[in-house]
């Protein structure tokens, strides 16, 4: 296959347009319809009961953190809330679904509708993505294929509760389109971060508590019609949703090109080949034969109510990055850091402790997140506290460690949970900043260097550098940088 389809989109006659279906699983600490436990993982079909087994008899009842959750993330993302919505049947066999349907919100009552989210292009510029709905559901059990002819289904996941949230790619709503897998996957970062940060969504993706299902169609460019789209299912992470989309993308485009028809279809990613595959033919809405599901009755909101959950939403990552970029950070550094509420958190808390924003956010961004990718820890398990990460920058501004040392003192900090004061007095790492001791190695480096000092006072700036770098070797990287240069350049002038 050619090369990147956003270049081909542009140059060629075709454009991509995508919408984006994110299944998100709720932070309850039950399930949708009965008592069992929602916690991830498990052995395997220990957290059922009747009602989430579909069990003839069994009546559901609806989860009120659920629903509030799906309120306050609506709200969070600009939509209009129902005042009054209801569950339907969707009715489809496959063996992860026990009670041969699922129970959902359909039609135009789901809790939210009209939202909206502003993401900014690889190209510099701003989109404002529509949310055509954000409804309520329950989600189906898991399928493990053992072989290729064996598989088993775990019914633990089996209901639940997950908030389906769907993007807008009619213009005519108002909003912009996402037309380029980079946008796609900068729409799923975004929506991410305000999950996590409304306490409604872990986000993790590797659990499946976060899956994405683009729907992807190509068409002539500047055409107003669709063309025939396809759905990748339950990607579940970053770089699955902009490999497979890529992918999908320059199939479609090189199918019409040869002659071929895009067939309507669910296809899956195939992460390793780097390819997607057919699963299955894709259905059509009659044929989930939708209808009220007669065991819930509808459900209204007070506008006292919606304005309240309104009034209770946290700072969300897009006001916590403007206030971040005013505080004197960079766009693309404010926007790494609240990604994530909790590095968010920790960077805040350390940058006031601090009080220079731009050498935390350096500390932040580079080794601390450095050590979190390579340790698999989060920032609650790492070891290093905003006030250890202060204290120890404080330590390189007063000259008691370099900048050098600083860094394997960071490490050690992250690994133990000690103080960086503790671990330098425990191994001697203090800098050196005595000048009398530091003359004795500078003069010793000069004469056992006399070409290279000749260089310098010949005119060779860069040989400066050198002769730094011996004294660092001498003193086991523990010099004063700043004095070792000052002592250096002034016995070179000297024995001028």
């Amino acid at each position: 296959m050619t090369s990147d389809t956003q270049t081909m989109a542009q140059a060629g006659p075709y454009e991509a347009v995508i919408g984006m279906e994110v299944h998100a699983e709720l932070l309850t600490e039950s399930k949708m319809f009965c008592a069992c436990s929602a916690e991830f993982g498990g052995e395997p079909n220990t957290r059922c009961c009747p009602v989430c087994l579909g069990l003839p008899g069994s009546l559901p009842v609806a989860n009120r953190k659920a629903v509030e959750f799906v309120v306050k993330a609506a709200s969070a993302l600009n939509c209009r809330i129902n005042r009054a919505t209801f569950f339907h049947r969707k009715n489809y066999f496959y063996p992860d679904l026990p009670k041969a349907y699922q129970v959902t919100q359909y039609g135009d009552t789901p809790i939210g509708i009209h939202g909206w989210i502003q993401i900014e292009t690889p190209e510099g510029g701003v989109k404002r993505i529509g949310i055509r709905r954000v409804h309520l559901e329950e989600d189906t059990g898991k399928l493990m294929h053992v072989s290729p002819l064996t598989s088993e289904v775990d019914y633990n996941r089996s209901g639940v509760p997950l908030m389906e949230i769907v993007t807008e790619h009619d213009p005519r709503a108002g909003f912009d389109q996402i037309n380029t897998a980079a946008e796609a996957r900068e729409y799923l970062v975004q929506l991410r971060a305000i999950l996590t940060c409304l306490g409604v969504c872990d986000g993790k993706m590797e659990e499946g508590s976060l899956r994405c299902e683009p729907n992807i169609s190509v068409r002539p460019a500047g055409s107003a019609t669709y063309g025939t789209r396809t759905e990748l299912k339950n990607l579940n992470s970053f770089r699955a949703v902009f490999r497979g989309i890529e992918y999908e993308v320059r199939r479609q485009i090189e199918t019409i090109t040869s002659g071929g028809k895009v067939v309507h279809e669910t296809r899956r990613w195939d992460d390793e080949n780097g390819v997607t595959a057919t699963m299955r033919g894709k259905e059509l809405e009659q044929e989930y034969r939708y209808f009220p599901e007669p065991d819930l009755l509808p459900f209204t909101f007070e506008e006292s109510y919606i304005e309240a959950v309104r009034g209770g939403l946290p700072e969300l990552p897009s006001q916590k990055k403007l206030r971040f970029c005013e505080r004197g950070l960079s766009d693309a550094d404010a926007a790494t850091l609240t990604q994530d509420m909790a590095l968010a958190g920790f960077f805040e808390q350390a940058a006031e402790i601090h009080g220079d924003w731009g050498k935390v956010a350096t500390w932040v961004l580079g080794d601390f997140l450095r050590l979190l990718n390579q340790s698999g820890a989060d920032v609650a398990g790492a070891g290093v506290t905003p006030e250890s990460l202060a204290a120890m920058i404080r330590l390189v501004e007063d000259g008691t460690i370099s900048g050098k040392i600083a860094k394997s003192v960071f490490e050690e900090m992250f690994k133990t949970g000690k103080s960086a004061r503790e671990i330098v007095e425990a191994s001697g790492q203090t800098q050196i900043s005595d000048e009398g001791e530091l003359l004795d190695v500078v003069r010793r480096v000069i004469s056992e260097n006399e070409r290279i000092a000749a260089d310098f006072r010949g005119g060779k700036e860069k040989s400066l550098g050198f002769l730094v770098g011996q004294v660092m070797k001498h003193t086991g990287g523990r010099a004063n940088p700043g004095l070792v240069n000052t002592l250096l350049r002034r016995e070179l002038q000297q024995a001028d």
